[in-house]
């Protein structure tokens, strides 16, 4: 018997099953129920790493006859039984034995049953231990063509067993070991190595349960660390097939070879693997804006999100005499966004026509104006017509500069003058104008609010934020415009300062890029902000102080909390 290791390699984590003790345990009954004491004999042996340390064996007296059909199959006679100790007797050396080890049987359900109802009638404790079923760790492991059969006598004869099964307890306990042995053989071959493994293995129900390939692949999870991290599928080219990102490393790649996978498209990935790469962070938040770049970096074919990574969209003013508002995928300074979808930063482009005076038409227009006609919108009077030089770019510089203090939040007037119209609507009962114009005001809040705090993140040179981690640590984070440009953590007892000096000494140096967000990926400055904002992360440092506009969407909370769905004829909206 191998001595235990004073500290368990990273393939190791979990409990090793060379230092896993297993009792093998098998009963024999007159053929009743398992509320009544009709256990007849019991054998147990006790195993670990693959050497017998122990065996258990006793006849039983069930305090009744034992049927016909149960002494032809057994041998177990009622006068073999009369002279034997009754089930209150043995049951505490049973138990005694079990203690500190796994329960294993063939067709366990039907022998821990048994012997759980017995502790409950008797007034013992069950010590609630693992369960193993060598039958269902049979149909895990085996092929059909190999085992179509998972009886013990089956088994036996599938793996050569010295000792075969005879209905007798001893007997049987015995050629389960070798059964088991058998089969931890094999499970060794799909990366099994933990007893929480074989277990979880064992409980794979037969529509969910793993392919072939998917289990001959649980060997890629080898030397994968029980960190915090990123971990990377590779396929037979080494292009990158799947990102994604853990606290566990080890657990969650270990995952994806087992019943608990159940998505068709990763079951694919799995079967093209060949490889798993892994990053260790040193927090989630680390391996988090990792598996954003990683992404964004190798466009990998099973990750959904990495079809199109950062693409969003952005409302900007054109380079023209007479801006207009133009939605484009590139932002500029002074851009309105992000947004999600083309059709969300056109719905903004129309609110925002509406709150500022900016012409609603595409045409260029020169800076000395057009001899055009003025069209209807100046009619309706929602243009002043510059196309037909009846405006200057004097005269239409105010709308312009009233659009990028809206935007950067310097003045919120116009969002006010909504407000009241809102308010001037339902006054009149009219309702549904009153609704529409509501859900535009609290979509355009919104989309100002994201870009806001966005960009008053991202304009930030360098920030430090700490957040505890649940230990008695601290997870640090330095960003530097808008970009994770350092991480790290101070372990419980360990002066937090410090560690934060060193990691803003060896940040990254970061060089803020054009547009509002300083060239910083949209997701990534999302993620960030997040973090910062929540979970009880603290501020340590910010050169010069992080700062939101006070007359931005943010002040809009309070409005926003009060708004109510309109009363529209009856039905509310």
């Amino acid at each position: 018997m191998s001595a235990r290791p004073a500290q368990l390699t990273f393939d190791e984590l979990g409990t090793p099953l060379r230092e896993v003790t297993f009792v093998v345990l098998d009963l024999e009954t007159t053929g009743g129920s398992a509320n009544t004491d009709s256990i007849t004999e019991v054998g147990a042996v006790k195993v670990r790493g693959g050497e017998r340390i122990g065996e258990l064996a006793t006849l039983v007296d069930p305090g009744t006859g034992v049927p016909p059909g149960i002494v032809a199959l057994t041998g177990i006679t009622s006068a073999m039984t009369a002279g034997a100790p009754p089930l209150a007797q043995v049951l505490p050396s049973v138990l005694e034995f079990l203690r500190g080890a796994v329960l294993v049987a063939h067709n366990a359900p039907f022998d821990a049953g048994f012997l759980r109802a017995a502790c409950e009638r008797h007034g013992q404790v069950w010590p609630r231990l693992p369960v193993l079923c060598t039958a269902r760790l049979a149909r895990a492991v085996l092929p059909r063509d190999e085992a179509p059969s998972v009886r013990l006598g089956a088994l036996a004869e599938l793996f050569g067993t010295t000792t075969r099964p005879t209905h007798r307890a001893l007997a049987d306990a015995r050629a389960t070991v070798e059964v088991l042995h058998g089969l931890l053989e094999r499970v060794g071959n799909l990366g099994v190595q933990s007893l929480e493994e074989l277990i979880a293995l064992a409980r794979e129900s037969a529509p969910h349960r793993p392919t072939q390939r998917q289990r001959q692949k649980r060997v890629l999870a080898q030397g994968v660390p029980s960190a915090p991290g990123v971990y990377l599928f590779r396929g037979p080219r080494d292009e990158v097939l799947y990102v994604g990102t853990s606290g566990d490393l080890q657990r969650r790649v270990r995952s994806y070879f087992t019943a608990g996978e159940r998505r068709r498209r990763v079951r694919d990935m799995v079967a093209l693997a060949e490889r798993v790469d892994t990053v260790v962070c040193a927090h989630a938040l680390e391996a988090a804006v990792r598996e954003l770049r990683l992404i964004a970096a190798h466009h990998p074919r099973y990750n959904r999100r990495s079809r199109r990574p950062n693409h969003t969209w952005w409302v900007v003013p054109t380079a023209e005499a007479f801006p207009r508002l133009s939605v484009v995928t590139t932002p500029r300074d002074g851009a309105l966004g992000p947004f999600g979808s083309r059709r969300a930063a056109t719905a903004a482009v129309d609110t925002v026509l509406d709150v500022v005076p900016l012409r609603p038409c595409t045409q260029r227009i020169p800076a000395k104006g057009a001899s055009a006609s003025p069209c209807a919108l100046h009619e309706m009077g929602r243009c002043a017509a510059p196309c037909a030089g009846l405006q200057t770019p004097e005269e239409y510089a105010p709308g312009v500069r009233a659009l990028a203090d809206l935007v950067e939040g310097r003045d919120d007037a116009p969002l006010h003058r909504v407000a009241a119209e809102i308010d001037e609507l339902a006054a009149k009962e009219r309702f549904e104008v009153a609704a529409r114009r509501r859900d535009e005001l609290a979509a355009l809040v919104v989309g100002l609010g994201r870009s806001q705090r966005l960009t008053a993140l991202a304009a930030v040179p360098e920030l430090v934020g700490a957040r505890p981690d649940g230990r008695g640590g601290w997870e640090i984070a330095v960003v530097r415009h808008g970009r994770l440009a350092a991480a790290g953590v101070a372990r419980r007892g360990v002066a937090p300062m410090p560690v934060i000096d060193a990691l803003r000494l060896g940040a990254q140096t970061v060089l803020p890029g054009p547009g509002p967000l300083r060239g910083a990926p949209v997701e990534e400055v999302r993620l960030l902000h997040r973090w910062l904002t929540t979970g009880g992360t603290r501020l340590v440092a910010s050169d010069p102080p992080w700062t939101e506009p006070a007359r931005g969407a943010g002040a809009w909370g309070a409005w926003a909390e009060r708004a109510r769905p309109v009363e529209v004829a009856g039905e509310v909206r």
